[in-house]
């Protein structure tokens, strides 16, 4: 229903021009505001208390400032990382593409031959073996790399994997050495290398050095996984109740931009520093501790290792190691202080029936007062023998 102007507009007009008494202006102001409300009702307005719209305005003002402290910390680190990315990487470096949608960050220092190729413990980047690197490449040249997804090598794409790659689960050790078989071939890494692994990388080392047992002239295993670990209960509850579980929130954290908050406040803090640490080190630290794409490739890498671990126990069964490819095992006397006591002595059973089964002629050495994370809290002597390891690989190249 449409109410005419005219009598509105009448109104005013004998209002300004004086001609309406105090009755008839009461009387006119009545009619008009009859309509109003008449025109209300005919439209299906009804009118909303003022108490109400200041309550849904109080409300909608919260939800908009909750929206913006939720989504803004996500936006500036995701801003924050494709500026870091682009310059903290390692001087030096190289971005390999090794197909297949892949790029791998190689990272080779100093002279000469055997090289060295280092490969991390599960979920960590080339920068763990900063020291082992420095030290090392003073007499020979060594070489770290990120596996796919971790630090600054690109994550593989599902799809773009075609032939043998499709044997072998993403983040698995199967796969890891095809993508290691490519780098040496496109790098030109120059062969028989020695390989050194930690961890998962002993894991990698070993499949490596029973598939492509030409290229290896030594495998040193640096507190090696073993394979049976995985069938003990108390360890999988532990790996995948609590570790998985706690990496994952760290995904989360840092998707969210929350670690970035908590290194801010000092909460959350870089894998290793101190005065000899370089401050690009540890900015770089702290750029992958930020990174939802390094962290969820450690998620994975955690938790397919034991497939990671039965993809090994096959592969050794099947293709034993060269007697040309000597072997050498390194591990600490300290137990891991992050372990319950009882989970670091089935690790050490374990560990040690482990060698004796697979490995039984292998150089064990034991380092004092170092634990599983030597390489970078007990470098120095960790360096001492991997120098004499070279230095006899040296000297027999010069024999030859």
């Amino acid at each position: 229903m449409k109410v005419s102007v005219l009598p509105r507009l009448l109104f005013v007009f004998k209002l300004t021009e004086g001609l309406l008494d105090d009755a008839e202006t009461m009387k006119m102001a009545g009619i008009l505001v009859c309509q109003h409300k008449t025109t209300l009702q005919d439209s299906g307005v009804t009118a909303v208390p003022v108490s109400q719209r200041s309550c849904w305005t109080v409300v909608s003002f919260w939800m908009k400032v909750l929206l913006f402290i939720i989504f803004t910390p996500a936006f500036l680190n995701y801003a924050s990382l494709q500026r870091e990315g682009q310059v903290l990487s390692a001087a030096g470096a190289q971005l390999i593409d090794i197909g297949l949608g892949q790029k791998i960050h190689l990272l080779c220092k100093g002279h000469g031959r055997p090289v060295v190729v280092l490969d991390a413990p599960a979920g960590i980047s080339s920068d763990v073996w900063y020291y082992v690197q420095e030290g090392l490449s003073l007499s020979t040249k060594v070489c770290t790399y990120d596996r796919v997804g971790l630090g600054f090598s690109r994550r593989t794409l599902q799809n773009e994997t075609t032939g043998t790659e499709k044997v072998w689960g993403i983040s698995t050790t199967g796969r890891m050495v095809d993508d290691l078989h490519r780098l040496v071939r496109v790098a030109d890494i120059a062969t028989p290398f020695i390989l050194i692994g930690s961890e998962l990388g002993t894991l990698n080392g070993r499949f490596y050095s029973h598939i492509h047992d030409t290229q290896v002239s030594d495998l040193v295993l640096i507190d090696p996984i073993p394979e049976d670990v995985f069938e003990e209960e108390k360890w999988q509850q532990y790996w995948y109740s609590h570790l998985v579980p706690s990496l994952q929130m760290m995904q989360f954290s840092a998707a969210a931009g929350l670690s970035r908050l908590l290194i801010i406040l000092g909460v959350l803090k870089p894998l290793f520093q101190g005065g000899d640490v370089s401050e690009e080190l540890i900015q770089r630290q702290k750029y992958l501790l930020c990174n939802p794409a390094h962290q969820s490739a450690a998620v994975d890498e955690h938790f397919f290792l034991n497939e990671s671990a039965s993809q090994v126990r096959e592969i050794s069964r099947y293709k034993p190691l060269s007697s040309k490819t000597s072997v050498h095992v390194i591990t600490g006397e300290s137990f891991d202080y992050q372990l319950p006591s009882d989970l670091n002595q089935v690790v050490a059973e374990l560990q040690s029936k482990f060698l004796e089964r697979s490995y039984p002629s292998a150089n064990h050495i034991q380092i004092p007062g170092a634990d599983r994370h030597m390489i970078y809290k007990n470098p120095s002597l960790l360096i001492k023998h991997l120098h004499k390891l070279v230095s006899q690989r040296q000297s027999n190249q010069q024999k030859q």
